[in-house]
């Protein structure tokens, strides 16, 4: 039982964290950290993006790819999630109530919950029944190839871990933001 709960968590995270740096053509896209400003009370960039200061580095939130259904945020904080063979960390924040459909990934992928309650399933149709949460710090992974789907409780934020190139397969060809 456990071990099919991080499993679904996993997947679901990964599925995630990998939407939100899809772009048209399922490939990650985002900004990478940037050196902090002299001011280290700024919370926001001049462009409108929400900043986060961590030690002497700078969160830089940006809107996820048009993979990802409208609302979701992500920062790319290491490597480029678009390289083949690269590995790469990216954050992704998602508000109250988002919902990602089945998708599923061609590669693993490795989750944390950063804050609030990523709600995961597995399987090829979204059930309200089959989510399992995970909470701020729960780990899981995600294997290649697996469909899963996510809600987020409350502000949720992620983090994703994998080998690129990143690309997001929707099971159902209809539920694809970039099809609409």
């Amino acid at each position: 039982m456990l071990v099919s709960r991080l499993m679904i968590g996993v997947a679901v995270l990964v599925v995630l964290t990998l939407m939100a740096c899809s772009d048209r053509a399922g490939i990650i896209t985002g900004q990478t950290n940037r050196p902090p400003s002299s001011s280290s009370s700024d919370t926001s960039s001049d462009d409108g993006r929400s900043d986060l200061r961590a030690g002497d580095s700078r969160i830089i939130w940006g809107p996820a790819p048009p993979t990802f259904p409208p609302g979701a945020q992500l920062a790319v904080l290491q490597g480029d999630p678009n390289k083949a063979g690269e590995t790469f960390t990216v954050r992704l924040r998602f508000p109250n109530g988002y919902v990602l459909p089945p998708h599923f990934h061609p590669t693993l992928e490795s989750v944390t919950v950063i804050r609030g309650t990523l709600l995961e399933g597995m399987g090829d149709d979204f059930s309200r029944d089959q989510l399992v949460p995970f909470y701020q710090s729960d780990f899981t992974t995600i294997p290649a190839s697996t469909a899963h789907f996510a809600t987020a409780r409350g502000l949720t934020e992620v983090q994703v871990h994998a080998v690129g190139p990143f690309a997001l397969i929707y099971v159902h060809p209809e539920d694809d933001p970039t099809r609409h």
